[in-house]
C-alpha cells in the first residue's frame, strides 16, 4: 500500500516570515496541544522553540510559561 504525504506529520523549519518545509506532509502537531495543525491553517509558531501552535491562545500561554 502506498502512503501519501498526508499520512505523516511535516518537518518544518520555523523563521520569522514563515516556514520551510523540510519534509512533505500536509500538516504538524501542536506542541502542546498534540492536535493536527492543517498546513494551510498554521499560523502561530515559536522560531526560538522550533514548535507550531494551534493558537494564539496556546501560543501566547506557551510564551509565558504557563504550559
Amino acid at each position: 500500500m502506498l502512503m501519501s504525504s498526508s499520512d505523516k506529520p511535516a518537518t518544518l523549519i520555523y523563521g520569522p516570515n514563515g516556514f520551510r518545509v523540510v519534509r512533505p506532509g500536509h500538516y504538524v502537531p501542536c506542541a502542546v496541544t498534540g492536535a493536527p495543525i492543517p498546513l494551510e491553517e498554521l499560523r502561530y509558531w515559536s522560531v526560538d522553540l522550533q514548535e507550531p501552535y494551534a493558537s494564539a491562545e496556546i501560543s501566547t500561554r506557551r510564551a509565558l510559561g504557563l504550559v
